[in-house]
């Protein structure tokens, strides 16, 4: 699994102004630089920003193990220029509170789905709570049809970050969202159990997407288990600052997508530098109103170009994508404006 290992203490902080808004870092206090880093990205996802201002926290303003509070909490004042120099510090302790202990290495991917589902478990307004699910949610329809005697069974879910395999050698996100909903034949142990046959049968499975989110999250999946051993793949995965997912996707929407905008655009790219046994987490973020990239590394924060920003593709060294955060656009705000970097 990932880790997240840095100095265990650091109490400085940087913060970088750009036309009235500030990026803030974020001491590293217990090996917090994964957690300081999904703080990086959930505070540039304005939309969620603004769904947790909306919600009337009053009952539950006393409670420490209350995460979506502390998540408020924490994404305002990383905001704000006052405070003091460790304003996440009750938000880690939260989530310690909730079974993610500080002082132990953590997958990023992992956080980050908890945090949303403690969202959703923890939150008293279910109606926002909804509205938060479905900012992120994907929804994807499944056909597996028995190849021994056609019989088809159709599953409906949703997940709230696409889990992109990454190829051995040099790949790109057009080509990993590709591979994702490529039909496959199901063979051997991966065969399936066909409940008109009674046994595990060879199976064809089809992945349709139903709906698109407006946050779409995506996990480039690093790393290979071969015979017990679990090893990172360091190797090139090129992304692009935008893209339209129905020219990747062609044949993966169902019938019934209605959607009519799929053009996305990047906003955060959380990076891993290291192996599976240690290593680092840090960011690319680009705020609300805001053009200019910036990169996050516990306190420091400097600001980049889209150059620097893409050349997170891969390799050992600089660190690699791991997971891509990307906006779509809508009618209402017409074309995003091109990055100056």
């Amino acid at each position: 699994m990932f880790s997240g290992l840095s100095s265990l203490y650091s109490f400085s902080y940087c913060t970088v102004r750009d036309f009235q808004n500030a990026m803030r870092g974020l001491s590293n206090y217990q090996l917090s630089c994964c957690v300081n880093t999904l703080l990086q990205t959930l505070s540039a996802t304005w939309e969620l920003s603004d769904l947790l201002e909306r919600w009337d926290s009053a009952g539950v303003r006393a409670d420490s193990h209350n995460v979506p509070m502390q998540l408020k909490k924490v994404l305002a004042a990383m905001k704000s220029d006052h405070g003091h120099n460790s304003p996440h510090r009750d938000f880690l302790n939260c989530l310690d509170r909730n079974s993610f202990r500080l002082c132990v290495q953590h997958d990023a991917d992992e956080v980050f789905l908890s945090i949303l589902n403690f969202l959703q478990q923890q939150m008293d307004d279910r109606a926002l709570a909804l509205e938060i699910q479905n900012l992120y949610k994907v929804s994807v329809e499944t056909h597996l049809q028995c190849l021994e005697c056609s019989w088809v069974q159709t599953q409906t879910s949703f997940q709230l970050s696409l889990h992109l395999h990454v190829k051995d050698d040099h790949d790109s996100l057009e080509g990993c969202i590709s591979s994702f909903l490529e039909d496959q034949d199901l063979r051997g142990r991966d065969s399936c159990f066909c409940a008109q046959c009674g046994i595990k049968t060879p199976s064809k499975r089809v992945i349709k997407l139903l709906s698109l989110p407006r946050i779409l999250c995506m996990q480039l999946k690093r790393y290979r288990s071969s015979r017990g051993d679990i090893r990172k793949l360091d190797c090139k995965v090129t992304f692009p600052e935008t893209f339209d997912f129905s020219e990747i996707a062609r044949g993966g929407f169902s019938r019934d997508f209605a959607q009519d905008e799929y053009t996305y655009t990047l906003y955060a790219v959380v990076v891993h530098s290291g192996g599976t046994m240690g290593g680092h987490y840090t960011a690319y973020v680009r705020p609300r109103g805001n053009q200019q990239w910036h990169y996050a590394d516990d306190s420091h924060v400097e600001k980049v170009s889209l150059e620097q920003v893409q050349a997170a593709y891969g390799t050992y060294n600089g660190g690699t994508a791991y997971m891509l955060m990307y906006r779509r656009s809508s009618k209402e705000e017409g074309r995003q404006p091109e990055f100056s970097g």
